[in-house]
């Protein structure tokens, strides 16, 4: 194992503050980088897609919840496989309390080709509360590149999606796959994601998560 460099307190000041400046460019840079994303242009949904979760089956406009946005994380779980992927067990881990997104007028649900009954207990195992849907019956993670194919195979792929609301018009706005999530996870950068941002229209200020009301 390779430790730092020990020098003095000054020389140390003198270099965290270098590295600051750097990291204050990296910051302005990210968030143009997140105003751009806001300003991509979406597509609307047309397929009427079938979903199977806790109460039964649901289309995409459920999902919402009545809320106005979506990140719905593709969760790579073949039908065929007894558990889910652990990278994608990982990152559902550090997804913060949905209290936060929900009072942002955004929902959160995991995705994933394996049949509900195979999801079921691997949930309850892992301790999530977190929506999870199966998109079994569905072209939902073929058209959102989640399930690809190659060389005649079907391989998952881990994802997250976004979806903004119109009334009953669904709109698919941005989506980010595989290494990409690596510094995903937090309430503000799931946000970072969506059309409308960290601050969408109606949002509160941070509270305890048990006192929103939402």
């Amino acid at each position: 194992m390779s430790f730092p460099e020990i020098v003095s307190r000054e020389r140390w000041r003198a270099a965290r503050e270098e590295l600051r400046r750097k990291e204050e460019a990296a910051r302005r840079a990210r968030e143009a980088l997140d105003a751009e994303r806001r300003r991509l242009p979406m597509v609307e949904v047309d397929p009427e897609y079938v979903f199977e979760g806790g109460d039964g089956k649901a289309t995409l406009l459920d999902l919402f919840e009545g809320r106005a946005q979506l990140v719905v994380h593709h969760f790579m779980f073949a039908p065929e496989w007894e558990t889910g992927c652990p990278c994608c067990a990982a990152f559902l881990d550090q997804v913060g309390h949905l209290a936060h997104l929900r009072a942002r007028n955004t929902s959160f649900a995991a995705v994933s080709r394996a049949p509900f009954t195979r999801i079921l207990p691997f949930k309850a195992r892992m301790g999530w509360a977190v929506p999870w849907y199966s998109s079994a019956h569905s072209d939902f993670n073929r058209d959102f590149e989640a399930t690809v194919e190659t060389d005649g195979e079907l391989v998952e792929r881990a994802g997250v999606s976004c979806f903004l609301r119109d009334h009953d018009r669904v709109f698919h706005t941005y989506s980010l796959y595989d290494d990409g999530l690596d510094v995903l996870g937090t309430t503000a950068a799931l946000l970072d994601l969506t059309a409308l941002g960290r601050n969408p229209a109606g949002s509160d200020r941070l509270r305890l998560h048990d006192e929103y009301d939402y």
